[in-house]
């Protein structure tokens, strides 16, 4: 059985780029980019490439970007940084806004950070008022984290720093990990101290991320036991994952290639929107213009996510529900419940660079015969 991957939100597919690139330093060059020997000097120079080309893919200086596994490790090390420079400079805890559509990576870090905590409601969207967060500002807000593009439905966000925050000593993150590599980004616009990116959304390797950090910004490091990275990030770094990242950014740096793959996951998207919904109580949720445009949620009524999901994958179609799914349970969707909609009945469909019509009609075939197949088992 011919399978087809629709779950690109999740992990997106390694860039034959990538994987040319990180060949050589698995194979042939292990050494520290911390040494002063040839050996070293080899994956120094290869390191810092990698950095320019990832900050040539978000409009940043190549000293802003700190080299993480991954982007949750980049979110937490922004929590961290944040609170840790707040307790330093003064009395109490902290405070830290956010929005309740953040991924858990935010959510998790902020509740475990002992700060106190303002969560920000959405609209129907899953979209929050950069009102509300400015009515939320305190004297000791430490920080506020808000996300580009919201990892289950899509809906792009107002994440420029607002006015009122403007001037007051605290540090603005923006968790950019489902946008980067599908939507353009400048960090300089978003007037943003801290950013978080992931490689393994757009087709780089899993295990590689990074955190902007703004120039002459200094956070407290997050992981501590050497120098690396300027000292904002110990341990020896991930060199073939590292090259890897720089890989999959510059590719989507040359010519028009950003602007034709993005016009391209639009266009399938919308074919995908417009034939799921035509099932009947099927409905498109998110914001179906500002969004990114490699993700579509459903909300399907009268079925369950999960008999859906083993459904469509009993087809040889790979895709996720918008819900916390696990072998064994499946919960309420925390971003849908924000939103005010059904929570329990959602599917996440999201197409990457190599997606193909013949992916969609695989897709499109399946999912009214699993539907309305369900259905009919319910009603009996």
């Amino acid at each position: 059985m011919r399978r087809t991957y629709l779950d690109h939100a999740s992990t997106a597919t390694l860039r034959p780029a990538a994987l040319e690139a990180m060949l050589p330093f698995l194979r042939e060059h292990h050494a520290d980019p911390g040494r002063l020997h040839a050996e070293g000097r080899v994956t120094r120079v290869a390191l810092e490439e990698a950095r320019e080309q990832v900050a040539a893919l978000l409009g940043a200086r190549p000293r802003e970007v700190v080299f993480t596994s991954s982007g949750t490790e980049a979110v937490n090390t922004a929590v961290w940084g944040a609170v840790s420079r707040y307790r330093e400079r003064f009395e109490g805890p902290g405070h830290i806004i956010t929005t309740a559509v953040e991924h858990s990576a935010v959510l998790d870090a902020v509740r475990r950070s002992g700060a106190e905590l303002t969560v920000i409601g959405v609209d129907k969207l899953g979209r929050f008022d950069p009102d509300d967060i400015d009515s939320a500002l305190r004297p000791d807000t430490a920080l506020v984290s808000v996300q580009l593009a919201n990892h289950e439905v899509g809906t792009l966000q107002p994440v420029v720093r607002t006015e009122a925050a403007g001037p007051l000593d605290l540090l603005w993150h923006v968790d950019a990990c489902m946008g980067a590599g599908h939507v353009p980004i400048e960090f300089p616009r978003f007037d943003a101290d801290l950013m978080s990116v992931s490689a393994h959304k757009f087709g780089g390797p899993k295990g590689a991320g990074a955190l902007m950090v703004q120039r002459g910004l200094r956070v407290p490091p997050l992981i501590v036991g050497g120098a690396q990275e300027r000292a904002r990030r110990g341990g020896l770094e991930d060199v073939p994952a590292m090259v890897g990242f720089g890989a999959a950014a510059n590719e989507l740096t040359r010519g028009d290639r950003f602007s034709q793959e993005a016009g391209e996951a639009r266009r399938l998207t919308e074919r995908l929107a417009a034939e799921a919904t035509a099932v009947r109580g099927v409905q498109r949720y998110g914001d179906p213009d500002e969004r990114v445009p490699h993700l579509v949620c459903l909300g399907i009524e009268g079925v369950e996510a999960e008999p859906v999901l083993l459904g469509l994958d009993q087809r040889g179609v790979a895709v996720h529900s918008g819900s916390a799914c696990s072998s064994e349970a499946l919960e309420p969707s925390p971003i849908l419940e924000a939103m005010g909609v059904d929570a329990e009945r959602s599917l996440r469909v999201s197409v990457g660079w190599d997606t193909t019509d013949a992916d969609l009609d695989a897709f499109l075939d399946a999912f009214p015969a699993v539907v309305d197949g369900l259905r009919e088992l319910r009603a009996g």
